[in-house]
């Protein structure tokens, strides 16, 4: 009896800590490439029109970003949103130039060559 309570018990820890992981990890995120950029104009919008007659905007970038040893690479990615004039972003990227990801960041918090490179 005790066997099968200490089996419940293993389950439902497994069980919590699965959601645990579920709800905290991006997985957007997870085990890519890192680039950083500066947002010095404004985006490029596209428009489209959903089923419902609802109209989205779009917002598209193609900019000049840097790795976190100063190599740079021209990326493509969009926002649902303009993003902020002299903003600097940190992109996550996946299969060499797709975005799957941002995050805004402050130019201190910049690698160092990175920040050599946009000076």
């Amino acid at each position: 009896m005790k066997k099968v309570f200490f089996g419940i018990g293993a389950l439902f820890i497994l069980f919590v800590a699965g959601l645990v992981v579920l709800m905290t990890v991006d997985f957007n995120r997870l085990n890519k490439d890192t680039y950083y950029v500066h947002i010095t104009a404004e985006g490029e919008v596209e428009e489209y029109k959903v089923d419902s007659g609802e109209i989205f905007k779009m917002y598209w970038y193609e900019l000049p970003a840097y790795n976190k040893n100063g190599e740079e690479k021209t990326l493509k990615f969009s926002a649902h949103k303009n993003l902020r004039q002299d903003a600097y972003l940190k992109l996550y990227v996946k299969k060499e130039t797709e975005v799957s990801s941002f995050d805004e960041v402050k130019f201190h918090e910049l690698p160092a060559k990175v920040q050599d490179q946009m000076k």
